[in-house]
């Protein structure tokens, strides 16, 4: 057997390295190729690769693998990112997931004319998203903090409250004589056991990891190894006392060692992480080789018809109803809407309830079952997933990551400025009454010092394009502009002067600066001489603004100023030039190159649309 079995699994492991790096090269997400990879080699096309060599041991090694993913996903879920969209989590994970279930059931009911109880335990199963599909995607569409954070979330608590569901509706299905409150009591039993298991497990670790005097040189890899540990016990233990209820320990102790201080955190994320690419590309391609053409040919346009539903839908009523008032953008919400790719606690429940429905007789139910199930993870995957980044560009939510040092009045109103610019904004405040009044504003704040690479890190620094240094003290700003030219290469560093005579010392390193009393002399000087412009450009950001864009757009190279003027809309001007560092105010006739920065002054709607013109959306 375990002749049969190594080369499977290193060709496995293999596969999965390959659709990573095809994942890289392309940005997509790598689910999309793990998936065609498992379909490719499994028996259905090349017959390569036969997961029932595995036997029995399949839902076991399956089961392990999802309990480290789901874990990794709950231990990035920190509380900083859950507060920037609390409301719209909550109700995702309620509201969103009530109008899943029910809208796949009857969706299932009619166009597939099953029985209720089959149609709620498919419905069931395909309320979970989950963090197998969601993580794949984010790292390569990097949405505004509160979208990720209510993705993510959705994900986690969603494989959970699905996976323990559809248990109790599956029941229902084999014993269909058990009254209602006796399903909901096993419901709450077993996600009540894998909470307590979870905060069980995640106090000893915490404490392993905090009081045990782990030696110097083994520090780093026993810290690893514990919270390793810490998801397949946690996991083991629950399952072992309610079936599923495992999934609900894993999820409990990720997130509450997530957002502990727990020693070493940045090598166990590292950590974790690798390890979890490589059980995540051995599930999906496992579980894909496990796809049968037959059972999805069997289901035909109606069931073809039900994952149009799920994805088309369903999915946008329960989240569109379920992130009404809240702090989401209608463009956010219609991105959420159209990001719902089912993933792996569907696929591997699924398959376990249909090995248990052949040997009870009931056949054609599992055959729908798996079908269904299987053909929706294929399509929300291939259409959504392949297609997440495509539709952040169109929608608009792909944000530029700034970075401000400082939640104080200068902070906050940058943050302000530019978040209604639509930029992803992340303030790093360590004052615990400024923090508050950023969150109480509605700002994404990471609480930490400003000048630790640590907090720096958490906060995002190595994706985000600008820091701006903005406390008041200069010593501070210096040494953030600093590591942030010295440790991580940001594009744009930019550095608030408190005291005039410092401005030489930061413009030495390479930093742009802007000193707060020689701008305040500026604004004093444009009220006297200048009111009508100054009072102007307090509205920038408001009803006016002022932007400056890089000409990309082929179209229009080669044109003249006053040409191009003629294709503005209505109420904005050009009203700078920069070319190779040489700014003018132009001619009518000055012709325009690719790679020239147009600055537009106007009203701010007609701002944008001008800067579309320039610098479209590939």
């Amino acid at each position: 057997m375990s002749s049969v079995l190594i080369p499977i699994v290193a060709a496995i492991i293999a596969l999965g390295v390959a659709a990573q790096v095809l994942a890289d090269r392309f940005q997509v997400p790598s689910v999309i190729f793990l998936l065609a990879a498992g379909i490719i080699v499994g028996p259905e096309i090349l017959g390569l690769l036969d997961p029932n060599a595995f036997g029995d041991a399949l839902s076991a090694i399956v089961g392990l693998s999802v309990a480290i993913i789901v874990f990794e996903g709950a231990f990035h879920l920190k509380l900083e990112k859950l507060r920037s969209a609390p409301g719209a989590v909550i109700q995702l994970v309620t509201v969103g997931a009530a109008i899943s279930l029910i809208g796949t059931a009857i969706a299932v009911r009619f166009l597939l004319g099953q029985s209720w109880p089959v149609s709620l335990l498919v419905g069931s199963l395909l309320v979970a998203t989950g963090p197998t599909v969601i993580s794949p995607i984010l790292e390569v569409v990097p949405v505004r903090d509160r979208v990720a954070a209510a993705l993510e979330t959705e994900g986690v608590v969603n494989d959970v409250s699905a996976a323990i569901m559809a248990v109790v509706v599956f029941e229902a299905v084999l014993h269909p004589g058990d009254p209602i409150g006796v399903l909901v009591q096993d419901f709450s039993a077993r996600l009540g056991i894998g909470v307590a298991v979870g905060v069980l497990v995640a106090v000893i670790v915490w404490y392993l990891l905090r009081h045990i005097d782990l030696s110097a040189r083994s520090a780093v890899q026993n810290a690893r190894l514990i919270v390793l540990a810490s998801a397949l016990v946690s996991y083991g233990l629950a399952d072992s006392l309610a079936s599923e209820a495992g999934i609900a320990a894993v999820a409990t102790s990720g997130m509450l060692l997530g957002n502990l201080d727990l020693p070493y955190e940045q090598d166990i994320e590292s950590f974790k992480g690798d390890v979890t690419l490589i059980v995540l590309s051995f599930v999906f391609i496992a579980l894909a080789a496990l796809l049968s053409f037959e059972d999805l040919l069997r289901l035909g346009l109606p069931g073809l018809a039900v994952a149009v539903v799920v994805a088309g839908i369903v999915r946008p009523i329960g989240v569109l109803l379920s992130t009404t008032g809240g702090r989401l953008t209608t463009a956010e919400r219609f991105f959420i809407s159209g990001v719902g790719p089912r993933g792996i606690i569907p696929a591997s429940v699924a398959t376990l309830f249909a090995v248990e429905l052949q040997a009870a007789g009931q056949t054609e139910v599992a055959n729908v079952l798996v079908g269904v199930v299987f053909l929706t993870i294929l399509f929300t995957v291939v259409v959504e997933g392949g297609f997440a980044r495509h539709i952040a560009e169109s929608l608009d939510v792909i944000p530029m990551r700034v970075l401000i040092v400082g939640g104080g009045t200068v902070g906050r109103a940058l943050a302000e400025r530019l978040e209604d610019r639509g930029e992803n904004v992340v303030i790093i405040e360590q004052d615990e009454q400024m923090i508050e009044r950023c969150r109480e504003q509605g700002y994404t704040v990471h609480k930490g010092d400003g000048t630790d690479t640590d907090v720096l890190r958490k906060a995002g620094v190595e994706n985000c394009k600008i820091i701006v240094a903005a406390t008041g003290d200069d010593d501070v700003n210096l040494l953030v502009a600093q590591l942030a030219e010295s440790k991580f290469s940001v594009d744009t560093i930019i550095a608030r002067a408190n005291n005039p005579d410092n401005v030489d010392a930061f413009e030495d390193l390479g930093v742009k600066t802007v000193s707060s009393s020689i701008a305040t002399a500026w604004g004093i000087d444009n009220i006297i001489e200048r009111p009508a412009l100054a009072n102007w450009m307090t509205e920038i950001g408001r009803s006016g603004d002022v932007q400056e864009v890089e000409v990309t757009s082929e179209q229009h190279v080669g044109k003249t100023i006053d040409e191009f003027d003629g294709e503005l809309p209505a109420g904005v001007i050009i009203a700078l030039v920069g070319r190779e560092g040489n700014n003018q105010v132009p001619d009518p006739d000055f012709t325009i190159q690719r790679g020239d920065h147009l600055t537009f002054l106007g009203r701010k709607e007609a701002v944008r649309e001008a800067l579309d013109l320039c610098h479209p959306h590939d």
